[in-house]
This record gives structure tokens, C-alpha cells and sequence, in this order.
């Protein structure tokens, strides 16, 4: 072991002599050399973003899922390298997802709300394409776990080959139709062909804008859970502390006592003929009871 640690400082110090010798033959070109495989390396961990061939033309999207320390700060830092490169942000979906929470009293008066959550949040940028590669890696410097990163470079020479060809269809159709009698039909052809200019042009401007803004999808996420602690009031308690008063429940019993009777009497009131029918008919029907009885005992004592 003592051997070998030996020949490791050796093999040092001869690499140092050799640097100091090589030292005062340095040129500015090494120098810039240096930097560009420096700028190699950092390019490498996006190639597909930052590749560029000769006659062809390139959509480029990226899609990037990864886990950061802290979502609200990872936010704030990647909307600010956006802007810093002359991009924008077209949405952003900060939340932070509840997985529990529970509600502890520690004192008659006071509870501890305690709420475990986990934040993340979706974005979706639209940054230069010529600096997409930058932005790749200027992000991946905020991640704690890259769960995957997607690059799609899509190869739309040809569409912009086949748009350019269309255009002039549509142009030549506008001469040919200029050149007709004017009547009902020359009109229809006219429209149909303007709307087939319109809607070339508005294809031909999405395909400008896609090869200049490159789109990345990012979603972001904390890997462990937070731990929220709110201070709020003991409800329980409360809630206990007034369900029941046995003095305002009795007035209340005996006020809503007087108000039945009053209800029974009222009602009673409302069917007096009722009553009065009733009466008659229990007064009439003693009477002949009565009289039946008087009957009966005369007809005994005849006998």
C-alpha cells in the first residue's frame, strides 16, 4: 500500500513538471479550445436539442419529469431562465396535494391542525429554439432525481417543401380565376380558394413559430412529504361547551308549552259548528235514551 501511494506522487510530480513546461508554450488557442470542449460537455447532456443539419429544419420539444428540493423555489428559478433567454411561460399549475390531515387538541381552548402534503407543479414553456440545449441543462441543475426527459426533434422539411408548393397552387388558382367571366360559380371559386390561401397562411405561421419557440413540458415534484402545523381553535370543546343549556332549553320548553295551548285553543275555536253539531246530537240522543228509559219502567209498573 505505502508502495503504491510511492509511485502515486511520483507520476504527480512528473505531470506537474510536465504542465510547467508546457506552461509558457500555451497559446490563446488552447485556451479556446478549452472552453469549447467545456461547452461540449455541458451540451452533451441535451444532443438532441442542440443538433443542427445542414438543409433541414427541426421542430424541437422536450418533455422533463423530475424531483427537487423545493418546488415554490425550482418554479421561480426556471420562470426566470425562461425570461433570461427570451422565452415565456404559457402555464404553470402550482399545488400543493393534501395526503392527510388530523386535528390534535392540546388544550381546552387550542388544537394543532397537522396536514401532510406534497407540492408539484405542471409547466409548460415555450423558449428560442437556438437555446433549448442551454435551457435543458441550466434546469437539470435544479433536479434531485430526473425520472425522465423526453427530446423529440421532428424533421418537417418536407412540409415545408410540400407548403411552399401549395402556395403556389393557391396563387395560380387566384390567376386562373381572375381570368373567368364573372358570374355565380367564378364567386364560389374565388371564396373557396381565398379560404384554402387563408388557412396555408395560418398553417405556415404555426410551423414559423414552432421552428423558432421550441415547447418543454415540465413537471416537478418534492419527493418526500411536508409537514404543515396550523394552530386553530379546540372545536370539540366548543361544540360541548354549548350543546346543551339546561336553563335556556327549560324557558324554551315552557314558552313553547303556552304557545301549544294557545294553538289547541285557536284550533278549537275553528271548528265550533263542529262541536255545537256534536253537542246537539248528544244532547238529542240522551233525551230519547232517557225517554226510552221512562217508557220501559211505566210498561213494568203496568204490568
Amino acid at each position: 500500500m505505502k508502495t503504491t501511494h510511492i509511485r502515486l506522487t511520483i507520476a504527480t510530480a512528473l505531470l506537474l513538471g510536465v504542465y510547467s513546461c508546457k506552461k509558457g508554450e500555451a497559446t490563446a488557442s488552447d485556451y479556446e479550445n478549452l472552453e469549447a470542449n467545456k461547452e461540449i460537455v455541458a451540451d452533451s447532456i441535451s444532443s438532441v436539442a442542440t443538433m443542427s443539419v445542414k438543409d433541414k429544419q427541426f421542430i424541437k420539444t422536450a418533455n422533463v419529469n423530475m424531483e427537487v428540493k423545493d418546488v415554490y423555489n425550482a418554479t421561480i428559478s426556471i420562470e426566470k431562465s425562461v425570461q433570461e433567454l427570451g422565452g415565456f411561460v404559457t402555464h404553470s399549475d402550482l399545488q400543493s396535494r393534501v395526503i392527510s390531515e388530523e386535528t390534535y387538541n392540546t388544550s381546552d381552548e387550542d388544537a394543532m391542525l397537522v396536514k401532510k402534503y406534497q407540492t408539484e407543479n405542471s409547466m409548460l414553456v415555450r423558449v428560442p429554439t437556438e437555446k433549448l440545449g442551454k435551457f435543458l441543462t441550466l434546469i437539470n441543475d435544479k433536479k434531485l432525481f430526473l425520472n425522465s426527459r423526453i427530446i423529440n426533434a421532428e424533421d418537417v422539411t418536407s412540409s415545408i417543401k410540400y407548403a411552399e408548393l401549395e402556395g403556389k397552387r393557391i396563387k395560380k388558382n387566384e390567376e386562373n380565376i381572375s381570368q373567368l367571366k364573372a358570374n355565380k360559380d367564378k364567386v364560389t371559386l374565388d371564396n373557396e380558394n381565398m379560404s384554402d390561401g387563408n388557412l396555408q397562411q395560418l398553417a405556415n405561421m404555426d410551423v414559423s413559430d414552432n421552428l423558432k419557440y421550441s415547447t418543454v413540458d415540465i413537471y416537478i415534484q418534492e419527493p418526500k412529504l411536508r409537514i404543515a402545523e396550523i394552530a386553530v381553535t379546540n372545536s370539540k370543546n366548543i361544540d360541548n361547551k354549548y350543546k346543551f343549556n339546561f336553563f335556556y332549553s327549560a324557558k324554551n320548553a315552557f314558552v313553547e308549552g303556552y304557545y301549544l295551548i294557545q294553538r289547541l285553543i285557536v284550533g278549537l275555536i275553528m271548528i265550533w259548528p263542529i262541536v255545537l253539531i256534536a253537542a246537539i246530537a248528544f244532547y238529542f240522543y240522551r233525551k230519547n235514551k232517557s225517554n226510552n228509559k221512562q217508557q220501559t219502567k211505566e210498561q213494568n209498573t203496568a204490568s
